[in-house]
Order: C-alpha cells, then sequence, then structure tokens
C-alpha cells in the first residue's frame, strides 16, 4: 500500500488529504465541546452543527458537476482556502471575545458550503494522480488516513478545547487547510479518457444521475447504505451513551465501542489494500453487511468484551468495503462523470442522517433507546442484505487489465482469475 506513495503527484495529494481529514476530524468534536462552553445549551449545539451539514447535502451534487467542469486541482485549493479564512476569522472572535452563535452559525454555513465542492473533487482527482494498476492501493491509504485522523482527532480536539481554548482547535483546523492547499497546487495530474462535452449544470446534473442510475450496482450499494444509515447508524449516535448508562451501568462503554470500530475500520482499510477478490462489491457487501447488527449486539447488554468485538468486527468489515467501493467506482466510472456519481454518493449517504438523529428521540421516548437500536440494527442488516439482490452487483468483475479504458468494462461476465 504505501509503495504508491513513490508517485510524487499522489504522495502530495495524500499529505494534503491527511491534513485536511485530521482538521474536520477535530473541528467536529471541538464544535460540541466549545459551544456546549459558550452557552450550555445543547440546541445551540445542534443549531452549529446543523449549520455546517446541511450545506454539504445541499450543495454536494452541485459541487460534483463543477468538480467535473473546472481543473479538480483549482476547486480544492480554493475549497482549502476559503475554509482556512472562515476558521481563522472565527478563532480570531474567540480569541478576542465577541464570538456569538450567529457567528458560528454564519461561518459554518459558508464552511459546509466550501466542503461540498473538496469531496467529489477529492474523489474524482485521486485517480489522476496514479497509474490505473494503483488506484486501489491509493484508495486503501487514502481510507487509512481518513480513519487514523477518525479515531486520534477526539482526544487532540479535547486536549486543545478545555485545556488551551477553543480558538486554538480552530485556528489549528485553519493552519491544516492552509497546508493542503499549497500542497494541492503542487500537484500535476494526468489525463484520463475523454473530458466529455460541456452543457448547463441542470443537464449534466441529469447525466451524473443517469450514469448512476444505469448501473444497478451503485444505486442500490447507495441505498442500502442510506437506509442503514437512517436507522441504525444515526440512532446510535444519538442513543448510544444513553444506552450504555442504562444497560452498561457506564457511560465509557459507548467510547470504548467507537474506539474499537475505528480500530476495525483501520485494520480493514491496510488489508483492503492488497486484497483483490474475484467479485469485489460482492465480497465488499458481504464483508459489510453485519455492520448494523454490530449496533443490535451493543444494545442488548452483553459482556462488554463481546460488544467490543462486534464493534472491531463490523468497522473491519466497512474499512474493506470503502476501499473496494472507491476503486470500483474510479476504475468503472468514466472520468469525466466520476466527481457526480461520487456526489450523488455522498447525498445518499448524508441526506438521511438528519432525519435519523430527529427521529431518534421521539420513537425512543415511545419504545426506549434500547428497542430503538435493536431494532433498527436489525432494520439495517435487511437493508445491506437487499443488495445483493441485483446480479450486476454479485458479479461485477475484477478488472484484470487495471490499464483499460475507465468506464468502459461494466459487464458483469468479465473473465477474471481465481480470488
Amino acid at each position: 500500500m504505501f509503495t504508491v506513495l513513490r508517485a510524487r503527484d499522489f504522495r502530495l495529494l495524500w499529505l494534503s488529504q491527511t491534513a485536511s481529514v485530521l482538521g474536520d476530524a477535530l473541528v467536529l468534536v471541538a464544535i460540541g465541546l466549545y459551544v456546549t462552553q459558550l452557552t450550555g445549551d445543547p440546541g445551540d449545539v445542534g443549531l452549529v452543527l446543523a449549520a455546517y451539514s446541511a450545506p454539504l447535502v445541499l450543495f454536494v451534487l452541485v459541487g460534483g458537476v463543477i468538480a467535473d467542469r473546472l481543473p479538480r486541482q483549482t476547486v480544492m485549493v480554493i475549497s482549502d482556502l476559503v475554509r482556512c479564512v472562515l476558521h481563522t476569522v472565527l478563532a480570531l472572535l474567540i480569541v478576542t471575545g465577541t464570538v456569538r452563535i450567529w457567528h458560528m452559525v454564519g461561518i459554518g454555513i459558508l464552511f459546509g458550503t466550501a466542503e461540498s465542492f473538496f469531496r467529489p473533487a477529492y474523489t474524482g482527482l485521486v485517480p489522476q494522480t496514479v497509474p490505473e494498476s494503483d488506484i486501489q492501493a491509493a484508495q486503501a491509504l487514502t481510507g487509512l488516513s481518513r480513519e487514523i485522523a477518525q479515531f486520534a482527532s477526539p482526544a487532540l480536539s479535547t486536549a486543545l478545547v478545555l485545556g488551551v481554548g477553543g480558538a486554538a482547535a480552530f485556528a489549528l483546523d485553519a493552519a491544516t487547510f492552509a497546508v493542503s492547499a499549497l500542497l494541492l497546487w503542487r500537484v500535476r495530474t494526468r489525463a484520463r479518457g475523454e473530458t466529455g462535452e460541456r452543457s448547463t449544470i441542470l443537464v449534466e446534473l441529469r447525466e451524473g444521475w443517469q450514469a448512476v442510475q444505469q448501473r444497478a450496482w451503485v444505486w442500490v450499494t447507495i441505498l442500502a447504505f442510506s437506509v442503514a444509515l437512517l436507522v441504525a447508524l444515526a440512532p446510535f449516535f444519538v442513543l448510544g451513551a444513553a444506552v450504555a448508562e442504562d444497560v452498561y451501568g457506564n457511560d465509557a462503554v459507548y467510547g470504548l465501542a467507537n474506539a474499537a470500530w475505528g480500530v476495525g475500520t483501520v485494520c480493514g482499510a491496510v488489508l483492503g489494500a492488497r486484497w483483490r477478490p474475484a467479485r469485489p462489491m460482492y465480497a465488499g457487501i458481504l464483508a459489510s453487511i453485519a455492520w448494523p447488527g454490530s449496533i443490535t449486539v451493543y444494545a442488548l447488554g452483553p459482556d462488554p468484551l463481546l460488544a467490543y468485538a462486534a464493534m472491531t468486527a463490523a468497522g473491519f468489515g466497512i474499512g474493506l468495503f470503502a476501499v473496494w467501493w472507491e476503486t470500483a467506482l474510479a476504475q468503472r466510472i468514466p472520468p469525466h462523470l466520476l466527481s457526480r456519481v461520487s456526489a450523488w454518493d455522498w447525498m445518499g449517504s448524508l441526506a438521511l442522517l438528519p432525519l435519523g438523529y430527529l427521529l431518534a428521540g421521539p420513537v425512543a421516548d415511545l419504545v426506549g433507546a434500547t428497542g430503538v437500536l435493536v431494532v433498527g440494527g436489525a432494520l439495517g442488516v435487511l437493508a445491506m442484505s437487499l443488495a445483493l439482490l441485483p446480479r450486476s452487483l454479485r458479479e461485477l468483475a475484477r478488472l484484470e487489465d487495471p490499464g483499460a479504458d475507465p468506464g468502459s468494462a461494466d459487464s458483469p461476465a468479465m473473465p477474471v482469475a481465481a480470488p
């Protein structure tokens, strides 16, 4: 996996992405801690978090069109610089003691909008920095850095906000965006396939949707994960700590369960770099099909070690799936459509999460927090299982010639070697 870093341009891209995701993960925790310090009102925490996340859902499709229309590297540099300025301003407001919640909401809206252009551009840029044969290794290394950041950032954020001050956390995040932009500016990409004809934004949005719709293995996977995130993951984030207190008598179990998940995803990303199954999407769904079930296991209150083991196994499956999924998209979606298809993936993944956050509490009032997680986890497993129905997903073959033209090999009947 690490040999792909010999490619200069991917090395620069990976270093920029590592800095960026470290800051992103850090800020998510910093917002909760700092806003709680500032007002003590959980409603304000939710309001600020919504300001950061809602624009990502609203504008990511447009971001995908722009990333396929303009040089992706340029889109990402602008996004990084905008976010650097925004969090520099926020850090100054905190230092001077003039920050108000409405400041953070406004900054969050602009920040989330900029991020909605960065994410699909990054997905499309990765394959342009490595040879076709190295795409899987590049995706695995990207996933590894992302998961390590998610694992390590909460502790760093807590130390900064509580030990130094909220301004330090947001200033550090601003610095990561400056570093990312500087590294991205030096990246030189290679051409991949046809550029596609330019049209209006609405027409290009429709082209992206058609690319998803024509590939059952793509839209069924997005749909399955959307449902599972709605019924299982969102309730777990909302109710997991309460269930830990009620069922295990110790809310630290919730934090340790999340840490176990993180360990699993890191290990899965490492193995995913080398394991090349004959049917990558089939193997990926099988590996990840039980992840909602780990939430059911957690809610049933077994020995904590069993709950941690279930979470680790679930994270491991998701780590594998993420590498194979991103690789399949990069290899099989025409390059001029890749960012748009990625945007639909982000849209499907994120669109239902806010609804899940809103519904989890009221439903728990009716049936109990444990019941919501038990049933939600089971429904999530059912949704993931249904993803195996399309033949095109089950038979989508590994590309034996990774140097073939991207997007030209969607046939499920391609011959493959033994796994």
